[in-house]
């Protein structure tokens, strides 16, 4: 018996305006057909709002269908008897833990579930443990959730619905705020169930490395279902990805370009599965002799310019702790030295608790040090005469959940905000809103919608654009493009280099190493609170086993070059950014130097 059937599943929902008066009817699903087996490992993949969480919380029986059915488990969703049986059989993990946590301490959250269905108190610590152990948050167990980082807080929400050992669990959107160590962990915490508990595992991401982990893919686009296959057999459609508004994975994109120019044979690129075997198959084909003292590569030593006291924001031996004084005092931050100068974009990466956050906050007197001090222009901001709001219009951040930030009751009257709380008219107030909204792609058709109510990525630009229109000259982003489709985060990235040219500072914390490679000019890597590295991209990316060791992974285009730097002459170690390092890649049609 089919774990899930589905069959010509139809949803429409209204749209409503501030006032509960209905602007529109959307129809989110429309004759959804699909089928699940037992043991399955499913993703789902699509653009923002076409249909994912939708089609997701229906086999959860969240939603109800309009038309058709879903059948789970052999019990229909419609039936009220039976839709608690459903949801401990379909467990559901969200894209924001805080909707999940409800415990005071982490082990009594992740408990929650199993003895709210009668489970006996020597298996539910049995669960408790073994579902801590899957996620690495055994050391947080006796922390309150309150205190954890997005990251630490999405691994509580999965490991409460690992505890509760259900025949299938939907992941939607839940690995979109983990670094790059919790990502891997949370995939093969899924596979390992996959394989020794047969637990079916429906995945639906916008990250596209994480679909080689299923067995089938399912591809959304205005609420249907436009593909479905293999994962090698979805690749294989880089046009109807791209319609879908999705790309492939790194992966498979260097791949297909070596074999586009003739340097790897398809026959050869059909084995490979990861960046080691690409790097092992390229090298291995393309090494030569190196020369001495003949080299291509830049040898530079990184020296960071320091601004100074007297213009941009700088950090003197800045510790911060949590809860001082108590007995659950927290190291975050400790001793950090930084400078920012005007007009650099800068990456913040670590792992999940890694400090990351804390350090931003401190950027614009959110936060004030513990230890130490944060000028900015040559002033200490913690002074008594120091004008926190102007710093605050100066220096905006955009947090990890943008709809934390957004509460007037349409989109204009939201980016207005803060512009009419400045020294400046009224008028010009408004204008300035009504450039920011345009300069982060926002349509004019918005103005009088609720923010609330716009798709993850529009309520971005909201945010954004709120910030914006306050004229700063440092914009801070904590994990701007989490939860977002490909072309979604690409649009926004590429907005937030156009602003970088226009003199905005950005300083921006990613979990996503290709973005940090892609758009950054400069890395900053935090661990336990602390600045371990901080340098040029490929300086900080030369240093994979570094990396690896704190967490952190690299991408795979510049593992790469940093692999055939070993065994050539002609590779520039600057190559980045996957339009450079194509360019390199070209070099090796020619074996000689």
């Amino acid at each position: 018996m089919k774990l899930i059937d589905i069959k010509n599943l139809s949803f429409e929902y209204f749209r409503r305006d501030s006032e509960g008066n209905v602007e529109e009817m959307v129809e989110a699903l429309q004759d959804v057909s699909l089928n699940v087996e037992p043991g399955e490992f499913i993703a789902i993949v699509g653009r923002n709002g076409s249909g994912k969480s939708t089609l997701a919380k229906h086999i959860n029986a969240l939603l109800m269908p309009g038309e058709g059915e879903v059948i789970v488990d052999g019990m229909d969703t419609r039936d009220e008897e039976v839709k608690l049986h459903i949801r401990q059989t379909a467990g559901m993990v969200f894209q924001n833990p805080d909707n999940q946590l409800v415990g005071n301490l982490v082990e009594e959250d992740v408990a929650f579930g199993p003895e709210n269905i009668g489970i006996p108190s020597e298996q539910i610590r049995q669960r408790v443990d073994n579902a801590l152990s899957a996620t690495k948050m055994e050391k947080y167990r006796n922390q309150s959730p309150n205190h954890l980082s997005g990251g630490q807080k999405q691994r509580v929400a999965i490991a409460g619905v690992l505890a509760m050992e259900p025949k299938c669990i939907i992941f939607d959107e839940a690995t979109a705020m983990l670094d790059p160590e919790g990502r891997r962990q949370t995939l093969e915490a899924a596979k390992r169930l996959q394989k020794d508990r047969g637990i079916t595992v429906i995945l639906i991401t916008h990250h596209m490395d994480e679909v080689l982990a299923a067995d089938r893919v399912f591809v959304m686009k205005d609420g249907r279902v436009t593909a479905s296959g293999t994962p090698e057999q979805i690749f294989d459609r880089e046009e109807l990805l791209e319609e879908c508004g999705l790309c492939l994975p790194e992966l498979y994109r260097y791949l297909n370009f070596l074999i586009g120019q003739e340097l790897i044979s398809r026959q050869e690129a059909a084995g490979i599965r990861d960046a080691a075997a690409l790097s092992a198959l390229v090298c291995g084909k393309y090494s030569v002799e190196k020369q001495h003292g003949a080299t291509a590569l830049t040898e530079e030593k990184l020296e960071l310019t320091e601004s100074g006291l007297a213009e941009g924001i700088l950090f003197n031996h800045v510790s911060y702790l949590y809860n001082r004084g108590f007995a659950n005092e927290q190291v975050a931050l400790k001793n950090v030295d930084l400078s920012i100068g005007r007009g650099e974009f800068i990456a913040v990466i670590g792992h999940t608790g890694s400090g990351k956050s804390t350090l931003i906050q401190h950027l614009n007197g959110l936060y004030l040090p513990t230890e130490g001090s944060v000028y900015f222009d040559g002033q200490d901001i913690a002074e008594k005469d120091f004008p926190l709001r102007k710093l605050r219009q100066k220096v905006g951040v955009v947090f990890q959940y943008p709809e934390h930030q957004l509460f007037a009751e349409t989109v204009e009257k939201d980016v207005c905000f803060g512009p009419e709380n400045m020294d400046i008219s009224r008028v010009e107030a408004h204008k300035r809103a009504y450039e920011a909204i345009k300069a982060v792609g926002l349509p004019d058709t918005i103005y009088d919608t609720s923010p609330l109510m716009l798709s993850g990525g529009y309520k971005r630009r909201v945010a954004i654009a709120g910030i914006m229109a306050m004229h700063p000259d440092y914009l801070v982003l904590d994990e701007p493009t989490a939860g977002l489709d490909p072309v979604s985060a690409k649009a926004l990235l590429s907005m937030l280099k156009g602003l970088q040219k226009e003199g905005v500072t950005i300083v921006m914390v990613s979990h996503s190493m290709e973005e940090a490679a892609e758009y950054a000019d400069r890395i900053v890597v935090m661990d336990k609170g602390e600045v371990k590295m901080d340098g040029k991209v490929w300086e900080v990316f030369g240093r994979l086993e570094e990396l690896e060791e704190l967490g952190l992974n690299i991408p795979i285009g510049t593992r790469l070059i940093n692999d055939l730097i070993k065994v050539r002459n002609d590779i520039d170690i600057q190559a980045v950014r996957q339009e450079d390092i194509c360019g390199e890649l070209l070099k090796l049609k020619t074996n000689t130097l």
